[in-house]
């Protein structure tokens, strides 16, 4: 197959942009735990027992770039592994929280590693080892070589939850002309909305590959906590069991957090007993959050310090998680959820994970990662969006005292969840055609 010279072009970037990076990885290799392995794998070299487990066997390949990603591609391992139990399933992630969290709840892949360096050697390198009979993407993960690669090896791709923000819309249609012929590789867009359905056409992608199969993270379990699961937690934190409110603050990012502590501060003044949790989108920032309570005179310790049995305070108002894929049951303990990145304009984070557990939802102006999410649970008063800190405290106060209130958005989050279950369903409907196609090449 005759290279286009675009991907000539998109590769001698790439060789360069890795050039520029090449201190920062021999730092990382020096000081980092485990990124010698990480980049091991990245080039194509497979653990041998790994190796060992997915070379050669024909497996169904799923590619989850990140935690964002692995969540969505929960429910449909979990699916997958008994609606074929016979198959070899593996994982590819990314980033290395990704690759953590694939371990924490994916139980039914046979393998996870991480994606390979999208140049043509890497890639080709590692599809000669797995070839695998069919590779899923989750969510919108483009990678010009490793689709052509398998393109040329007759391998079907399909985009499984596919979903695509307005801002990354923009900037794939500066490049049409190239994502045009990248996309065409893709055999079928199962996307979760008319919205993300909308922008993958406008980016190249075949309107007659492209189906609505609606957000598998509806179908996700982090909902199920049991009571006695709660008061553990709760016990572990160090909260007694009492009546008083609990706010947690997910994902948030630099520049929030001082509205979030500010917004506490007030509901402290009406509930002494208050509690904070807040889980940072970044967990190495967690002391300098701690720090900035300091400021704000509320006492914070870290999930991590706990975990460890450090020597913490007798008395605190919260806790940091500074810790790998616990917030979407965390959020089962809350009394009132922020979701962070919206208050940033960093577009927002997955508010599905509080809504799950039927949880008061409040976010910022920057909702638009989100935005179908949000329109749903919006529309029902489940989820309220404020647009400065002033209206952020008066809300938080109106929904702690408004009984009401908070209980009509605790039935509406969950009235809406349970209306949009059933994605993984619909995408493992498309899958199986894939596979009975390639069952009837052979």
């Amino acid at each position: 197959m005759r290279i286009n010279p675009i991907y000539w072009l998109y590769n001698i970037l790439l060789v360069m942009y890795w050039a520029t990076l090449f201190p920062i990885l021999v730092y990382r290799l020096i000081k980092e735990e485990g990124f010698y392995q990480r980049i091991k794998q990245s080039i194509g070299y497979l653990p041998d027992d790994l190796k060992e487990k997915i070379s050669n066997r024909h497996a169904i390949w799923l590619h989850a770039a990140s935690v964002g990603e692995i969540v969505a591609a929960s429910p449909i391992i979990r699916e997958m592994r008994k609606k074929y139990p016979d198959e070899v399933l593996i994982v590819s992630v990314v980033t290395a929280t990704g690759f953590r969290m694939a371990h924490q709840i994916i139980e039914g892949a046979d393998g996870i590693l991480f994606f390979p360096l999208d140049l043509p050697y890497f890639t080709n390198r590692i599809l000669n080892i797995v070839k695998p009979k069919i590779i899923l993407l989750v969510e919108t993960e483009i990678w010009p070589n490793f689709l052509r690669i398998a393109e040329r090896k007759h391998i079907p791709v399909m985009m499984m939850n596919g979903r695509i923000s307005q801002r990354s819309a923009i900037r794939y249609r500066m490049i049409s002309f190239f994502t045009k012929r990248v996309l065409s590789s893709i055999r079928v867009f199962c996307m979760q909305s008319h919205i993300d359905a909308g922008y993958i056409i406008s980016i190249g992608a075949d309107p007659t590959k492209v189906i609505i199969t609606g957000n598998t993270k509806y179908d996700q379990t982090y909902g199920i906590v049991t009571e006695t699961e709660k008061k553990e937690f709760l016990h572990e934190l160090g909260f007694e069991d009492g009546t008083y409110p609990i706010i947690i603050a997910g994902s948030t990012h630099k520049g929030e957090n001082g509205t979030v502590y500010n917004a506490f501060g007030e509901i402290k003044k009406r509930f002494p007993r208050a509690r904070l949790i807040i889980a940072p989108r970044y967990i190495y920032q967690a002391d300098l959050i701690c720090e900035e309570g300091a400021t704000h005179q509320i006492s914070m310790v870290k999930r991590s310090d706990m975990q460890a049995k450090k020597t913490i305070p007798a008395q605190y108002d919260g806790v940091i998680l500074d810790t790998i894929g616990e917030l979407g049951r965390v959020y089962s303990v809350g009394d009132l959820i922020f979701v962070g990145g919206s208050l940033a304009k960093i577009g927002g984070h997955n508010i599905l994970e509080p809504a799950a557990h039927g949880k008061p939802i409040i976010v910022g102006p920057y909702m638009f990662n989100f935005e179908e999410i949000f329109e749903l649970l919006s529309k029902r008063g489940a989820c309220v969006m404020v647009k400065s800190e002033k209206e952020f405290i008066e809300t938080c106060m109106d929904i702690l005292t408004d009984t009401s209130r908070a209980e009509k958005m605790k039935r509406s989050c969950i009235e809406v969840v349970m209306e949009n279950q059933g994605a993984t369903e619909k995408n493992l409907t498309e899958l199986q055609k894939l596979l009975d196609e390639i069952q009837m090449r052979r």
